[in-house]
């Protein structure tokens, strides 16, 4: 007898179909269960777990045992004339026909009621935040005159031109957000959808916008192929399409022909009359190998990858166009954020300081070189927020530029004006999700932890890692403090548990010996090699002011609630005074907070 036929036989097969239709059905009523008791969240994980390991030793004992009229009996021991084989598998049957119904009855339910949010048992029990951040109150209306511009695909031979064809796009999308009255996603929002399997429709509805651009770019040696099509995301119906076969050579002339083709295709609704043109690309430059350059430069910076190559590529560029206005501008923005990402030896800031003011010099109109000199100014507040202002009035929908000047305002206390810059930062773009955890520490400082905590989590949520030591404070008043707990190790290297419970501590208990705590961080320091001066909080926490550095985060831990009895502090003071913040203050107003006390003094609360 053949092992499958005898597997047939002993019905350990029909055993195993119940076994799983039995098990699926189990997480169900147990996913139901854990939602309505007070269940752990590792319950369902149990339950799997528990399930896997019962599913062989199951088959096993419907294999060696066999049911009798006399009961179960091991299959090696019984008369196979008195076996019940036959009429256990037609048990067996009906009990797997009558759950498989009941798994098909659950599945068309679920499909069928639709799913409804809790509703609280008293009217007064509902509890209403009110100064949620704007962002979170969703239009869904979608502008008519609203577009999406996708990254169009390569098809190129080597399939070696993404860059190109990203930069084509972006060229497009940058034109496009110039034209009034016309709502253009941002490049974070559109280019998340790479190759995404989701149709035109969902993709307009996502991204709340009516219509969609997509394309293809076809480059050989020195002439070019480029596919676009205007799509109405509504209907999923073609509204414009053109290719055009060009020399290189035309590049921007192409440009200018999209955009003002789909304008055209749009006058309508962007109210404007018949044949007007609104949109006039001008050529970036006249060399063709410094604008191939340019791209793959501008494309490794966006993706964040060797920046210091992109550094290169862009100094190429400009020996090949010393008036390339753009390049300079990348250059600067590039050379002002690579000490962040790279570990070198080379002081970069003075190089985005010199292709910022040149970039500037030809071309006034940009934005980031204002924001760039902006983000690098020393102690005078006035200079930077002018600049800043520069940059925001020439490209009103800069938002990294709104972010800087967000923070900045955060950093000098002026925690209102903080929160619009930041929050028009993700109305823009809602996918740059840095500006919502720094709307999320905006609101600690703010004392709204709710709310920060809810941005906060959302934006880890959309797989944003990154730890902030503010929101450690905000968990542990949420009475949360095992999270509270994570968040600090997700800090400090090699996850010591010991200073973490030092600075939890220091946070639960400020009256406590601080001292003895601060001694166990200088220990820990010394036996790891690792230096923790750099985390303002916590030497914030531990009273260990002469220990600050002078670095971005003492701006922010300054502020926090729980540095209250540090802003009391002669520290501080000399703090502000030497960062030129009292300054400021006395020229543009001092922020709710603070107030000044005789000629040249001030307090804050």
């Amino acid at each position: 007898m053949s092992f499958f036929t005898e597997l047939k036989r002993r019905n350990v097969i029909r055993v195993g179909i119940l076994y799983l239709i039995s098990a699926w059905l189990l997480l169900q009523l147990t996913d139901v269960l854990s939602s309505m008791l007070p269940a752990p969240e590792w319950t369902g994980s149990l339950v799997i777990i528990l399930l896997v390991i019962g599913f062989f030793p199951t088959l096993i004992f419907s294999w060696v045992f066999e049911l009798t009229s006399a009961g179960l009996k091991r299959e090696s021991e019984i008369d196979h004339s008195e076996s019940l084989a036959a009429s256990a598998e037609q048990r067996t049957n009906t009990l797997i026909t009558i759950l498989l119904i009941i798994a098909i009855g659950a599945v068309a339910l679920d499909r069928i009621v639709p799913e409804q949010a809790p509703i609280s048992e008293k009217p007064d029990e509902a509890r209403v935040v009110a100064n949620d951040p704007p962002i979170e109150s969703v239009n869904t209306v979608i502008d008519e005159a609203s577009i999406a511009v996708l990254p169009f695909a390569d098809l190129s031979q080597q399939q070696d031109q993404q860059y190109f064809t990203d930069g084509i796009s972006e060229e497009l999308l940058n034109v496009l957000v110039r034209v009034d009255g016309l709502r253009v996603a941002s490049r974070t929002s559109s280019f998340g959808y790479r190759d995404t399997s989701l149709n035109v429709s969902a993709i307009g509805e996502e991204l709340k916008v009516r219509h969609v651009l997509e394309g293809s770019v076809r480059k050989d040696d020195q002439r070019i192929r480029i596919t676009a099509q205007l799509i109405d995301a509504s209907t999923d119906k073609h509204v414009w399409s053109e290719t055009y076969d060009r020399e290189l050579s035309d590049i921007f002339a192409i440009q200018d022909e999209i955009a003002n083709a789909i304008v055209d295709a749009l006058v309508d609704k962007l109210g404007v009359e018949q044949g007007t043109k609104l949109v006039n690309v001008v050529p970036a430059t006249g060399n063709l190998d410094a604008y191939d350059l340019f791209l793959r430069a501008n494309d490794l910076f966006h993706r964040r990858v060797n920046l210091p190559l992109s550094i290169e590529l862009f100094e190429q560029a400009i020996a090949l166009d010393p008036d390339f206005a753009r390049a300079w501008e990348g250059l600067a923005v590039v050379s002002g954020i690579v000490d962040e990402w790279v570990d070198s030896d080379v002081d970069h800031i003075p190089m985005a300081i010199e292709a910022a003011e040149k970039a500037i010099d030809l071309d006034p109109s940009l934005s980031m070189p204002y924001a760039v000199l902006a983000n690098q100014d020393g102690a005078d507040w006035a200079e930077t927020f002018r600049r800043y202002d520069q940059a925001v009035e020439n490209d009103p929908k800069n938002v990294t530029a709104l972010l800087w000047r967000g923070t900045a305002f955060r950093d000098t206390g002026f925690f209102d004006k903080a929160a619009d810059d930041i929050s028009r930062c993700l109305e823009i773009d809602p996918l740059y999700l840095i500006c919502k955890q720094h709307l999320a520490l905006t609101y600690v400082l703010q004392r709204d932890d709710q709310v920060a905590l809810q941005l906060f989590e959302e934006a880890i949520s959309a797989d944003f890692r990154s730890e902030d030591p503010a929101l450690i404070g905000a968990y542990l008043r949420s009475g949360q403090r095992m999270t509270a707990t994570f968040v600090a190790l997700g800090i400090f290297p090699f996850a010591s548990q010991a200073p973490v419970s030092a600075w939890i501590a220091a946070l639960e208990d400020p009256s406590g010996d601080q001292r003895f705590r601060l001694e166990q961080f200088v220990q820990w320091s010394a036996d790891t090699g690792v230096d923790f001066e750099w985390i303002a909080p916590l030497l914030i926490a531990l009273k260990a002011y002469d220990r600050l550095r002078e670095d971005g985060w003492v701006y922010e831990a300054m502020w926090l609630p729980e540095a209250a009895e540090y802003r009391q502090s002669e520290h501080f003071q000399e703090r502000i005074r030497n960062q030129g913040i009292l300054k400021y203050w006395q020229t543009a107003g001092f922020p709710p907070q603070c107030k000044p006390v005789g000629e040249d003094g001030f307090r804050c609360d």
